[in-house]
């Protein structure tokens, strides 16, 4: 019998099924090959079905559930819609089906991933799973776990393997979300009904703790870490009472080494306890559109698991720009577990200076480094040290300014897995944070950004942002440090009437330079003398130092510098020696050689380098901060009258620092002799950032303003000299960023991506304070777009880009997304808002009082037209605001408020400003909360407009009434996109909508995506209407 096959025809089916089943199966999986994986859901509907069902358990649909929830395939609402208890199985399985089929091709090829991971092989006989291999899962899961957040994000991606590892620590986890206040005992009781399985109980708890919100999330996260790196306290031996012993001594020695604020070398014998302010820390990596704006990030969290994104590492790098507060953030964390009130997890820490390593020349073995470098055992040295060897899990390390190592890492650098085994230093360095050395023990580093390089990148577990403190982190710190509540509350008016040094304050270094100098501050009153630059700020504080010397003897003079001339061109060469051998370490010998005398030492400005001089003979120092080495170093370019020409020209040109061997001996003349050997290739990236900060000072102490206080240091001509050359240089260096523009794509706007090199360009002139300068840098600027995204823009920087930009010749759009301007830094970019048609300002941590003051001065600016504020953290009360700017400007033209915390009375009081508006184009209000009584209030007030092509109210709970509510405006108005995705609107709404756009030719698309529609409706929705978009 010969049958011709036909994969369309099943009566083939029924002819062979009794007779040769093997055959039909065969011909049956055949036919499903060239399917989509959507066709196959439906095709196999009644198999899928009775596979997951078969067994009359709902752990198969509850596992598959957590596979599509970690995948991002489902929403939370998704998933309680699935599971609904008063349901039977076979319905919710239906349930889940259907809500699959909805979303579309590639959420169906993941269910069939799900069915075919979690369904015993007995049950997957004669089931089609499609094309998702396993490398595609992996890459599903490496962009999920991208995407971790906050601690209820992990919790979602991570659910299949905790409701694996939690099941059996079911009690344990209730006991501590039950001590921390996260839970009641009702709650507990609610996840331990006898009816759960132990499984079922697990994911009653991860829905519970999600409920409770992100510190209950946090709780949970903590203590399976805890459960995964101690697995059970009954099967854990008790640590060698030598380890006790040693635990203590060395809990002794880092509470002893972080009591005092170590920072700016604890000149005022500072309690750290009582000086420590929070700064404010973000995940490096939180940048997407499709991000929620993340809480603010705690002490513990730095080590914890939020924000994981390689699980496979354990370095955690904490970077900051110079003075951002690292290295007392780093001592906050040793003296909270010295004191046992913090990384719990954690049975030994130790800590290092990477100054201090960059010092020792001798090649040590990971034993050697842990008892030289931090704490000399009592007892049995072998026992301690093979106990940190069994016990990875159990240890932490610190590494404190990985910038200033002085050799880069690469990868041809040695690898090194012996701990007994001795190497130089650096070579131990890198091979514990790439994992080589001590795999398993987690480290905590801190660097500026700039001198981590992509080679250590890929070792990263994850990278935590520390941007200084926030406002109210800055009133905090000033009245911690002046105990005098008056004295505080002068200071702190004294900044908010110069918002320009306001908002240097949030870098905490210069906080502290003026609380220290606060005397100076009140003295210099208002106005032109008040300080203005970071340049200002460090002369106020050599003033001080000075000034506390001279009152021994005698008050100063107007001609103060000149009368310490000496003693700043001793340190002057120190520093500036320091800075090109990345030097920052100095021995008494080396002092000697450049002149520092006792009486220098003595002005308060080089310290006692505690680690170096307590574990040897001599004594060495260290500047106060590295800022002021570069301060320091800059003072002398400037005060040197025997200093080489090219000096200035090459400080300000990084390529030919690269490739010319002789611009550190052009820079440092005589002082470099022998210490040449050491400038290697590998420093330059180490390099650059500091001799940036000096050439910002150089630029601020060339400054006319400072002409007459330097006058008499210096002659006139040598100083004007100095002064052309900087200015020569800035206009060099911003030419050549303009040369590099692209051309424009035919139809788009001519475009300028800026990198860092230009922001700091910037921030030079800014220093200089010459408006002709900035005028002149901005001449041949030539672009309709200016973007300056994530280039670590605070309010500081803003204070320096307001004054440059508000001199170009045409308007421009001003992109600023993904930085930390805060409300400071928009108070601060008003003065050039004047020459923005447009402002972007996406996740950068603004409310609504830095928004009132936005739209107060962009009322006054006729050619600003467009704003977007995605993600920052405005609520209701800054919505009365926009409608007085959309009453009162009528060529405005786009609005973007997305993912804000704006509710229906907020988008009401914006509906009165819409309503009078005439020019507004576009209008977005994604992930909101305006419901359906918002979406009215819009509607209404948009339905005669003859100018709106563009509105997105995608995730804001909009409903029926509110998708009602929108057909007039669809009908009426010139609409073209309309995105109401990720709603609740049912078949009800999309009917309304359907009737609209029959008397509406122009709109071209509505999205849909996400509502509450069977497949079968978005079916027959789509054939009735081709625009709409599911």
């Amino acid at each position: 019998m010969s049958i011709n096959y036909n994969p369309h025809n099943n009566s083939h089916f029924l002819l062979l099924q009794d007779y040769f089943p093997a055959v039909a199966n065969w011909l049956k999986l055949r036919s499903y090959i060239c399917m989509s994986a959507r066709q196959l859901v439906l095709r196999q509907r009644a198999e899928l079905l009775r596979a997951l069902c078969c067994g009359g358990s709902s752990e198969g649909l509850e596992s598959v559930l957590d596979l599509l929830l970690s995948w991002g395939m489902l929403f939370w609402e998704d998933y309680q819609n699935v599971l609904v208890p008063c349901r039977g199985l076979c319905a919710n399985t239906r349930v889940l089906l259907d809500l699959v089929y909805t979303k579309g091709d590639e959420t169906c090829r993941l269910l069939l991933a799900a069915f075919k991971q979690v369904l015993p092989e007995a049950q997957r006989a004669g089931l089609s799973f499609g094309n998702c291999c396993t490398a595609d899962l992996e890459n599903i899961r490496d962009d999920t776990k991208e995407l971790h957040g906050t601690a209820i994000q992990t919790l979602q991606t991570d659910r299949p393997d905790l409701v694996r590892r939690l099941r059996d620590h079911i009690e344990g986890a209730l006991e501590v979300l039950l001590h921390t206040g996260s839970f009641t005992p009702s709650d507990c009781d609610e996840v331990q009904l006898p009816v759960y399985t132990p499984s079922q109980q697990t994911r009653r708890l991860l829905d519970q703790v999600r409920s409770k919100g992100e510190s209950a999330a946090k709780v949970l996260l903590q203590y399976f870490q805890q459960t995964e790196d101690h697995p059970s306290p009954s099967n854990q031996e008790a640590p060698p009472k030598e380890c006790l012993s040693y635990q203590k001594k060395l809990r002794s020695t880092v509470s002893a080494q972080s009591h005092f604020l170590r920072t700016y070398g604890g000149t005022s014998s500072l309690s750290l306890e009582d000086i420590y302010t929070e700064g404010q820390l973000e995940l490096a990596q939180g940048g997407s559109e499709a991000q929620p704006q993340t809480g603010a990030l705690g002490l513990e969290d730095v080590v914890g698991l939020v924000g994981t994104l390689n699980q496979e590492a354990d370095t955690v790098l904490v970077s900051g720009d110079a003075g951002s507060g690292k290295s007392t953030l780093l001592q906050r964390l040793h003296l909270l577990w010295a004191r046992g009130v913090a990384l719990h997890d954690f049975f030994l820490l130790f800590s290092f200076s990477c100054r201090r390593l960059s010092s020792e020349q001798r090649e040590l073995s990971l034993r050697e480094l842990l008892f030289l470098h931090c704490c000399w055992p009592d007892g049995d040295q072998d026992r301690i040290f093979q106990f940190i060897l069994d016990h990875p899990h159990l240890i932490l390390f610190t590494f404190d300014g990985l910038d200033e190592l002085m050799q880069s890492f690469s990868d041809s650098e040695q690898r090194h897995c012996c701990p007994t085994q001795c190497a130089p230093v650096p070579t131990l360095l890198f091979n514990l944070l790439q994992g080589s050395l001590m795999k398993g023990v987690r480290k905590v580093v801190t660097s500026r950004p700039e001198a981590v390089g992509p080679t250590l990148k890929r070792y990263l577990r994850k990278e935590v942002l520390l941007k200084g403190f926030s406002p109210g982190g800055i009133d905090c710190f000033v009245r911690k440090y002046h105990r005098d509540p008056t004295v505080a509350t002068r200071v702190l008016e004294c900044l908010r009437s110069n918002t320009a040094l306001l908002g240097l304050c949030h870098i905490p270094v210069f906080c502290w330079i003026v609380s220290k100098c606060y005397k100076e501050l009140l003295g210099c009153g208002e106005g032109e003398g008040s300080p203005k630059t970071i340049t200002d700020v460090y002369l106020m504080i050599l003033q001080h130092f000075f000034q506390r010397r001279a009152s021994q003897r005698n008050t100063m003079g107007i001609g103060w510098v000149q009368e310490h001339q000496d003693t700043a061109l001793h340190l002057g060469q120190l520093a500036m020696e320091g800075l090109g051998a990345s030097c920052y370490i100095f021995t008494g010998t080396e002092l000697q050689k450049c002149g520092v005398t006792e009486e220098d030492i003595c002005m308060g400005f080089l310290i006692r380098s505690k680690d170096l001089s307590s574990s040897t003979n001599c004594k060495h120092y260290e500047f106060l901060h590295i800022t002021m080495q570069c301060f320091f170093a800059a003072l002398y370019i400037v005060l040197n009258n025997n200093s080489d020409r090219s000096t200035i020209p090459k400080l300000f040109q990084p390529q030919n620092r690269q490739q010319q061997p002789g611009f550190h001996r052009a820079c440092l003349g005589h002082c470099l002799t022998q210490q040449e050997g050491a400038l290697k290739e590998a420093n330059k990236a180490a390099e650059t950032p500091n001799l940036q900060i000096t050439a910002t000072f150089v630029s601020g102490l060339l400054a006319q303003r400072h002409r007459s206080l330097l006058l008499l240091s210096c002659p006139g001509p040598t100083l004007d000299r100095k002064s052309k050359q900087v200015v020569t240089c800035l206009s060099k260096g911003m030419q050549k960023h303009f040369k590099s523009i692209p051309r424009p794509v035919e139809g788009e706007k001519k475009s300028m991506h800026a990198m860092p090199g230009f922001v700091w360009l910037i921030k030079c002139i800014h220093e200089m304070q010459d408006s002709r300068i900035a005028r002149d840098a901005m001449a041949k600027l030539e672009v309709e777009h200016l973007k300056l995204t994530y280039c670590n823009i605070g309010p500081g920087e803003c204070t320096a880009l307001a004054y440059v930009l508000q001199h170009l010749r045409n308007p421009v759009g001003l992109q600023l997304d993904y930085n930390y301007v805060g409300d400071v830094g928009v108070e601060q970019l008003l003065p050039c808002l004047h020459v923005c048609h447009s402002v972007y300002l996406r996740h950068n941590n603004i409310s609504d009082e830095g928004i009132r003051k936005l739209i107060e001065k962009g009322i006054q600016c006729e050619r600003f037209q467009k704003i977007a504020l995605f993600n920052n953290k405005l609520t209701d009360a800054c919505t009365e605001c926009f409608a007085h700017l959309l009453k009162m400007k009528q060529n405005f033209l786009s609005l973007r408020l997305g993912n804000n915390n704006i509710t229906a009375a907020g988008a009401g009081q914006l509906a009165e400003g819409l309503r009078f508006n005439r020019s507004l184009q576009f209008l977005g209000l994604w992930g909101n909360k305006i419901g359906d009584k918002g979406a009215e209030a819009i509607a209404n007030a948009l339905k005669d407009s003859q100018t709106l092509v563009w509105l997105s109210l995608v995730d804001n709970g909009v409903g029926n009434a509110g998708a009602c509510a929108l057909a007039p405006l669809i009908k009426n108005s010139t609409l073209e996109e309309l995105w109401l995705t990720k709603n609740c609107i049912t078949r009800t709404g999309v009917e309304c909508l359907i009737l609209a756009l029959e008397s509406n030719t122009s709109v071209k698309a509505v999205w849909l995506k996400g509502n509450e529609l069977s497949p079968e409706e978005v079916e027959e929705m789509t054939q009735r209407e081709p625009r709409f978009t599911f």
